[in-house]
């Protein structure tokens, strides 16, 4: 076999390395342990140590939050909601949401073109039927289809980072539809970290640990399904019309 002959099969081989990392890196950090200081527990115990390392250097801190906000979604940890209350909690709802958006939005793009590197072109030659179809009308609505998987919450954060990577979804329509969809639930989870204390209050005083659903009601959750559905009536109505054209 010769040189030439080998070469396709070594970039085949390596373009599952970004992959790689990106699951070694998750699988080190619960080895370590890290996964525990994402948490709302982490916080309760840690608010004041916290608040003065913000107070000694702000604009490190901003970027020392914004690089773990980035490794961890790159990662794909499942922190997105606790860590965008850090923020919100850290640095207020508008410098802390800010954050949030554009670190959460780089350390998505990373994970997405590492999975698109190692799955998005071999699984796009093989799908037929329904999966065929499914691929099609994310490349045809990618940006309306991801814009209201992101405003909705309801699958976690690193399942949507990855599955636009299956379908031929370009770069640049990732990028938008990702930080447009995020903002709202951004600033929303950043303004309820700026008011958080009160919460991690009541859950001590109570003797149990202060979660996500303290802060998260069901009137919420519904408010960002509503803003999911608004994102796909352009999809619902121009299909109709393409339904009544002869």
């Amino acid at each position: 076999m010769t040189l030439n002959d080998q070469s396709p099969q070594r970039r085949s081989r390596w373009r599952f390395a970004p992959l790689a990392v990106a699951v070694c890196g998750l699988a080190v950090g619960y080895a370590l342990g890290w996964q525990e200081y994402l948490s709302l527990s982490y916080l309760a115990d840690s608010q004041e140590t916290l608040k003065q390392a913000v107070a000694a250097n702000r604009g490190l801190a901003m970027a020392a939050f914004g690089l773990l906000y980035t490794l961890a979604v790159a990662f794909s940890f499942p922190a997105a909601s606790a860590l965008t209350i850090f923020g919100g909690f850290l640095f207020g709802w508008l410098a802390g949401g800010l954050i949030v958006a554009v670190a959460a939005t780089l350390g998505a793009t990373l994970i997405f073109l590492a999975a698109r590197s190692a799955f998005g072109e071999t699984l796009l030659r093989r799908a037929d039927g329904a999966a065929n179809k499914l691929a099609q009308g994310f490349q045809d609505n990618g940006f309306l289809y991801l814009l209201a998987l992101r405003l909705a919450p309801i699958f976690p954060f690193f399942v949507v980072n990855v599955a636009p990577a299956l379908f031929n979804i370009s770069v640049r329509t990732y990028v938008a539809a990702t930080l447009i969809g995020i903002l709202p639930a951004t600033f929303v989870y950043a303004y309820l970290g700026q008011s958080i204390e009160s919460v991690l209050m009541a859950a001590r005083q109570s003797g149990r640990t202060p979660s996500i659903a303290d802060l998260v009601t069901p009137q919420l959750q519904l408010a960002f399904l509503l803003l999911a559905l608004l994102a796909l009536v352009p999809i619902i109505v121009r299909r109709m019309r393409g339904a009544q054209k002869p």
